[in-house]
């Protein structure tokens, strides 16, 4: 196997067990130490290193070997460490934080988009909608996800803020979570959904108060129901 694969999968392993807390903070290995475990070389393991380290996971230094860093040091907004944490056991308080930051976006966004969405974005929100809805019985499935995904992307980028469209991985990060973890109805609500209807409506129609008022009532109806699941 090429060591391109061998670091990503050594990378993917100690990003999990970090998040999950199999590693804490603090916690130190050697390069060569780690080689050995793994039956690698050591170019392989400080190409991992390099990973977790532009991630704010791990530090690496001369004399000391690689240090396990604290979550506050790390990319609170890459998908990889939102997926890992949302694999961990802190799940639930991370799905709430960040339901309150799409809350505190996306709302903002859409009105945004009302102003400066391009016809190519009004298109592909129009798009994205009819594709969730042609697959709403199936909404804890990968092709509604796709579909949801699309439409929440489209948004922020709409907005024509590029802090904004930043925040995708945030959105993907919720959506996802929902599925993977069931906590996504098998059948989509049909107010969410008509909600996203109007959302793009909106956006098309240049209504802003709209658009906003409609977005604000997904991520609400969002986060409640991902509350009613996880109680289920």
């Amino acid at each position: 196997m090429s060591q391109g694969p061998l670091h990503a999968e050594i990378a993917e392993r100690w990003g999990a067990e970090i998040a999950a807390g199999l590693r804490a903070p603090g916690e130190r290995l050697s390069v060569e130490e780690a080689a050995a475990a793994h039956g690698v070389s050591r170019s392989v393991i400080r190409e991992a290193v390099r990973v977790l380290e532009s991630l704010g996971m791990v530090t690496a230094r001369q004399r000391i070997g690689i240090t396990v860093q604290p979550s506050s040091s790390w990319q609170p907004y890459d998908e990889r460490v939102l997926r890992w944490r949302l694999d961990g056991p802190e799940r639930p308080e991370l799905l709430r934080t960040l339901s309150e930051l799409r809350a505190a976006v996306e709302p903002a966004a859409a009105r945004l988009a009302a102003h400066r969405a391009t016809p190519v974005q009004c298109g592909e929100l129009a798009a994205a909608y009819v594709g969730m809805a042609s697959t709403s019985r199936s909404a804890d499935a990968e092709e509604y996800l796709a579909h949801d995904i699309t439409f929440h992307r489209t948004l922020l980028e709409a907005s024509g803020n590029p802090m904004f469209a930043s925040l995708g991985s945030v959105v993907v990060a919720v959506l996802e979570g929902r599925t993977h973890h069931a906590l996504m109805p098998h059948v989509a609500s049909a107010d969410a959904l008509a909600l996203h209807g109007e959302v793009a409506a909106a956006v098309r129609a240049g209504d802003a108060d709209r658009a906003e008022a409609c977005a604000r009532s997904i991520v609400d109806e969002a986060a409640v129901a991902m509350l009613r699941e996880g109680r289920g």
